[in-house]
């Protein structure tokens, strides 16, 4: 496992922000470049879109520090088994702002953004609790919890 000492930008560095909204914009020469700077080995695939976001994490991960022990395990046990372990209802109810919640419903993909606490944006609207938002979706009374998929439904209830 590499750990990373958290790195400050000095005076004439740009910030992360500025090196992270930069990266669209450089043509793939200056992205490849980037890449090499900040990683061992070239990934198989040339993606733009997987090369800047990759860079960006890494960015993020050496001015922040990375991923906890338990988050790593959390994560590889997920990429062993296939299973996404459900939230707790304290964690469900504290997801962080910038959190993306997807659904499939009717073969169509709903994409809500948590906002703050009881704050969530869907189709540009704002919400206060993701039960709203999924009664918005599908017409009937859902636990929007249940719904994304974030904790068990109760027995007899919608899945």
């Amino acid at each position: 496992m590499t750990t990373f000492a958290p790195v400050r930008p000095g005076p004439a560095e740009a910030s992360l922000a500025e090196q992270i909204a930069q990266l669209p914009h450089l043509d793939m020469e200056q992205l490849w470049a980037r890449w090499d700077e900040l990683f061992d080995e070239r990934p198989a695939h040339h993606n733009r879109v997987y090369l800047e976001s990759r860079i960006a994490y890494r960015l993020q991960e050496r001015a922040f520090g990375g991923l906890s022990p338990s988050v790593r395990r959390r994560l590889e046990n997920i990429g062993e088994t296939g299973i996404v372990p459900r939230l707790s209802q304290r964690e469900a109810n504290s997801l962080l702002p910038g959190t993306l919640l997807t659904r499939v419903y009717d073969g169509v993909e709903h994409r809500v953004v948590t906002r703050g606490p009881n704050e969530f944006e869907y189709q540009g609207r704002r919400y206060r609790s993701l039960s709203a938002i999924a009664r918005a979706i599908t017409g009937t009374q859902w636990s929007g919890p249940a719904f994304f998929g974030l904790r068990t439904p109760r027995q007899g209830g919608k899945a």
